[in-house]
């Protein structure tokens, strides 16, 4: 197969992250001529040790490498990253914790509502994000930004049936709760202390048919407003941090055939 193109990463955080944790793949680095100050020399100091070359250029150079003004004056040229996809999965659930989160994401479209469940994911200490290779965003350098280093921080796995997915996420024996606005339990209610994947489905649409289908129980967000639902990465937020909220003071529920809570 022929070798994928180069990439474009820009903002700071995303390539001091990528520069951090896998130098191998940075080929070069672009900085604002225009700017001063400690974060720019850092930069160069830590490419230089990685033997990494790092210029200064104009910011219009930038803006036509990053194919956006939104990069921070910072642009790397880098390796795409080996994409890892359900075989992958199945070797990584072997070596997971005893009592694992994974985050899914049903065909989320939004480069920056992926981005930032990626940032919540790391914040809470998730161990897995899963999503669907087709019909949603992948880790683009958008998605890398916004995450401010959680792409490459948190495991993402890309999967060709997500429904097939999850039965292998059951298999391992993590429950799987889905987040739905008709869902039987609310959040607080439901028990989430267990080995447990969040299922959270795309903007607008919710989650898919199969999708929902596997899910041992739906848990909705209580709105006490007008307005009836969240973004998707606010929800992932609030699903994430109650789910480490009761495991900071409760033990930890076993799979069985009895759905938590109920």
């Amino acid at each position: 197969m022929p070798r994928a193109a180069k990439e474009h990463l820009f903002g700071w955080h995303a390539v001091q992250s990528a520069l951090e944790r896998s130098a191998g793949r940075v080929r070069r680095i672009w900085i604002d001529e225009a700017r001063s100050g400690e974060r720019p020399q850092a930069l160069i100091r830590a490419a230089d040790a990685a033997g990494v070359p790092a210029v200064r250029v104009a910011r219009v150079t930038l803006d036509q490498l990053a194919g956006t003004d939104r990069h921070q004056g910072v642009v790397a040229e880098c390796d795409p990253a080996e994409p890892r996809d359900e075989h992958d999965l199945e070797r990584y659930l072997q070596g997971l914790v005893a009592v694992p989160l994974v985050l899914v994401l049903d065909g989320v479209q939004d480069p920056h509502n992926l981005g930032a469940c990626l940032r919540s994911a790391d914040a809470a200490g998730a161990q897995a994000v899963l999503l669907p290779r087709d019909n949603a965003v992948g880790i683009t350098p958008t998605v890398r930004k916004v995450a401010s280093g959680a792409a490459d921080t948190v495991p993402v796995f890309q999967v060709t049936n997500l429904a097939r997915a999850l039965d292998g996420l059951k298999q391992a024996g993590l429950w799987i709760a889905g987040a739905a606005g008709d869902g039987e339990q609310l959040l607080y209610d439901a028990d989430l202390r267990g080995p447990l994947a969040l299922v959270l489905g795309a903007e607008g649409k919710g989650l898919r048919r199969l999708t929902r289908a596997r899910c041992d129980f739906l848990v909705r967000i209580p709105m006490a407003g007008g307005i009836t639902s969240l973004n998707v990465s606010a929800a992932a937020a609030v699903f994430l941090f109650e789910t480490v909220r009761q495991r900071r003071v409760a033990v930890p529920a076993a799979r069985t055939n009895m759905a938590p809570g109920n």
